[in-house]
């Protein structure tokens, strides 16, 4: 793993909303520190309504990290494009966020523990 990498179990439960509605909510997210980026919450799939949330065409590349894909949250009122994240395929250091999303918490989506 990258040196400048922290990953370790999140402490309590966590939840993900959007649009009035709760994404989810998990017990079991990940707590991701990257050098001196605010702290970031991956939640495991399982505990997210994938109903909600529609792949795009976007794609990133982090070095440290791997290749990203990104998803839409679809509401009742609107679209939130690209405000969800994943590394499919992650590289070995940080193989822990495989099958996790991160979300762009930045008003039209909550990131917060409950």
């Amino acid at each position: 793993m990258a040196d400048h990498i922290t990953i370790r179990k999140a402490t309590g439960t966590w939840s993900v909303r959007a649009g009035g509605a709760v994404l989810g909510e998990s017990a079991n997210a990940l707590e991701l520190i990257e050098g001196d980026y605010t702290a970031v919450i991956y939640f495991p799939r399982e505990d997210i309504a994938m109903a909600f949330l529609d792949t795009t065409d976007k794609t990133t590349h982090c070095p440290h990290k791997g290749d990203a894909s990104y998803f839409s949250v679809v509401t009742k009122s609107t679209t939130l494009a690209n405000v969800a994240w994943s590394y499919e395929a992650p590289k070995e250091g940080v193989a822990q966020i495989k099958d996790h999303l991160a979300f762009y918490s930045d008003g039209d989506v909550t990131v917060e523990e409950i």
